[in-house]
């Protein structure tokens, strides 16, 4: 029997911002029948609205489909046992997996076991990243941990909670979206949202089931960012984290080989992967321009690559977001230039550029 992929939605966020009360509201919404949730600890998540069948080997099975299991050893295993009792037919099919990390976590790391264990690959998809961020702590916490600004860095979605205890909300709302354009901010002291809305962030509408390129890149945010919300950035105060943070935006208009896509990805991985923090693509072929090429990456690590059957609506071309930490921006954009700019680039520049291709993008090391 084939098995569709399960949708994993990874909740982080900074100690005491609430992940745990916003799990035990989205656990009660019908749209999370058939859900595992991986937790540190049982205790902190509320089940009592559930009633529990069976519960064995650290895993907590509800009547309405849903588990709950603890990190037992890595995360790897964890996921690999819940696969093992999906497919030997232990437990009912999953739709989704949520994965609650602890306060002090980076996310990164939870991203990678996701997407690049071979086995949990092919088991697995990634949906997204939700962020939870206290506004009343918010602005000191993002300035003394880094694993904080890099938890809002990588989100699909952002939480703020406790907004209507704060003072400055707008601000920080703000510095949220500085940190990360692609991300919509929600109210969590007015939640109303549905779950699947907080949860479906990957590439395909879930209700029509068509890929929606720009929700998937935050082309949309990155429009209403730079159009309404100038007016609130904080011009007062110097944020060593913040700045350290890098989203770049890259669109080539034409049709690319894959031989140049290839070639600027393995270079962008090798020389700058330790500080690239998520990587999205979706790219037009000059080989077969007709089935865009869509790339997803976490440093070094790229997820295979897929095909869509065909080009959903808007532009074609290139466009890739890239979100790191400490990235030298200007290089990157040199390096993507020197392989996608052709007429740019005459005989003897292309003969430097196979042969050297860091120098020609002046990279210094």
């Amino acid at each position: 029997m084939i098995h569709e992929p399960i949708a994993v939605s990874i909740l982080t966020g900074f100690l005491g911002a609430g992940k745990t009360t916003l799990l035990n509201r989205l656990l009660k919404d019908p749209a999370l029948q058939n859900t595992a949730v991986i937790v540190n600890e049982f205790g902190e998540v509320s089940i009592d609205h559930m009633l529990v069948e069976q519960a064995s080997d650290g895993v907590i099975e509800l009547s309405d489909g849903c588990l709950c299991c603890t990190v037992r050893g890595e995360l790897v295993d964890t996921l690999a046992d819940l696969i093992d009792r999906v497919q030997t037919g232990r437990i009912a099919p999953l739709k989704r997996i949520v994965i609650e990390t602890t306060g002090l976590a980076d996310p990164v790391p939870v991203l990678q076991s996701v997407m690049g264990h071979p086995v949990l690959a092919q088991a697995l998809r990634l949906d997204g990243v939700v962020c939870v961020v206290d506004a009343v702590n918010a602005g000191s916490t993002l300035d003394t941990h880094e694993q904080a600004v890099r938890q809002v860095a990588v989100a699909d979605r952002i939480v703020l909670t406790k907004s209507d205890l704060a003072d400055e909300s707008g601000t920080l709302r703000a510095r949220l979206r500085a940190l990360n354009p692609n991300a919509p901010i929600l109210d969590g002291s007015v939640f109303s949202t549905r779950a699947s809305d907080l949860l479906d962030c990957g590439l395909y509408d879930p209700n029509s089931k068509i890929a929606d390129v720009r929700r998937w890149l935050g082309e949309e945010r990155q429009h209403d960012h730079h159009d309404h919300d100038h007016e609130h950035h904080d011009h007062g105060h110097h944020h060593h984290h913040d700045d350290r943070v890098t989203t770049v935006s890259l669109v080539h208009d034409r049709p690319v080989s894959f031989s140049a896509i290839e070639m600027f990805l393995d270079l962008l991985r090798s020389t700058q992967g330790s500080k690239l923090l998520r990587m999205k693509g979706v790219i037009e072929l000059a080989e077969d321009p007709d089935r865009p090429l869509v790339i997803h990456g976490v440093q070094t690590l790229l997820h295979p690559p897929a095909r869509l059957p065909g080009w959903p609506e808007g532009p074609r071309g290139t466009r890739i977001v890239i979100i790191a930490f400490d990235l030298p921006e200007d290089y990157v954009r040199r390096l993507f230039t020197a392989f996608t700019n052709e007429p740019a680039i005459d005989t003897p520049d292309r003969a430097a550029l196979a042969e050297n291709p860091l120098a020609i993008a002046g990279y210094k090391g």
